[in-house]
């Protein structure tokens, strides 16, 4: 095999372990309500959100795209690759230290921000800071304002429109509507999060010279990466469950099925029109805080929430310190 071959497979390899943390890390967000409220069981949940992820992710060729072209300019030869393979494993480093605390932090901008700390390194590489702020930065800061928003309007609607209803009957109504709004979320899961990998893996394609075109994402990319989706969402991410689904707020059916509808509609927004790449957890995470703040804010644990924010702010630049330390020990194998 040739150095190029050699060096793409391994980005490649690298990108579909991403992948992988990427289901069992923010695959939970889509369906931590679900679970929490009783709507589903742990294993029917995992199931549902695994086909959902699998489809939504040939639904994300915009989002693929932006990631793929829009973010970093890269050295040009097999350098190239060990930027990639550098950047990809900061973001993997990053998902399972926030795993391991339970925090939802989000996978995307770990990506993207290893994808940036090891292009800093990188003789020949340039960020493309005006995009990084017009198609990272502003979605950071704007999704999770719009997720709030919307949760507390959505869940206030559903109060005055079941005002008079029975407690116990609504509740069994509510479970079943989850069963479509976690449906729902998990599409607009694999929209978003199977396009980042497959951005990755047409990059280390077009980057080795194996496809000459940068925005053509190959049908074994999309099955690959959805496969892979599938496969860490099933494995589970009970950490970050127990996170979302309790000590934010105690969710009930109605609460759960106002947050994952919310969040889904601002995932296939950006995902289908914007074609931005948004994060799943600072979407369904702050819908569930503004769902909560309608019962009365000291409903919602806001040390917890607090402690989410703080992992928001600090992924990108975590993210990219780990990539930079990481391109320094691979650069000589590249």
């Amino acid at each position: 095999m040739t150095p190029e071959l050699i060096a793409v497979l391994a980005v490649i390899a690298v990108a579909l372990a991403f992948d992988y943390t990427n289901g069992f890390h923010d695959a939970a967000n889509a369906i931590a309500t679900s679970v929490s409220t009783r709507a589903l069981t742990p294993r029917i949940a995992l199931v549902l959100a695994a086909v959902g992820n699998f489809v939504g992710a040939h639904f994300g060729a915009g989002v693929a795209k932006t990631v793929g072209d829009g973010l970093v300019t890269l050295p040009t030869g097999v350098a190239s690759l060990g930027v990639v393979f550098a950047g990809v494993l900061g973001a993997i480093a990053w998902n399972l230290i926030t795993w391991y605390f339970g925090l939802p932090s989000s996978s995307s901008h770990a990506l993207f921000g290893g994808l940036v700390g090891a292009t800093l390194l990188a003789t020949g590489g340039v960020v493309q800071w005006a995009n990084i702020g017009q198609k990272v930065i502003l979605p950071m800061i704007l999704s999770p304002i719009v997720g709030l928003t919307l949760g507390y309007l959505l869940m206030l609607a559903i109060l005055w429109l079941f005002r008079k209803g029975q407690p116990g009957k609504l509740n069994r109504g509510f479970r079943w509507a989850q069963t479509a709004s976690a449906a729902a979320m998990s599409v607009g899961h694999g929209m978003q999060d199977a396009a980042k990998t497959m951005g990755i893996v047409v990059l280390a394609l077009y980057t080795g010279g194996f496809q000459d075109d940068k925005t053509h994402i190959p049908g074994w990319v999309f099955w690959t990466s959805a496969t892979m989706l599938a496969l860490g969402t099933y494995a589970g991410g009970w950490r970050i469950i127990r996170t979302l689904g309790r000590k934010i707020i105690d969710l009930g059916p109605p609460e759960g099925f106002a947050a994952e509808t919310v969040a889904s509609a601002v995932l296939y927004f950006n995902a289908l029109v914007l074609k931005a790449p948004i994060s799943t957890t600072h979407t369904i995470t702050s819908a569930i805080m503004g769902v909560g703040a309608t019962k009365r804010l000291s409903a919602v644990r806001w040390n917890v929430a607090g402690n989410i924010v703080i992992a928001w702010i600090i992924t990108f630049p975590a993210a990219a310190a780990i990539a930079c330390l990481s391109y320094l020990v691979v650069r000589p194998l590249f």
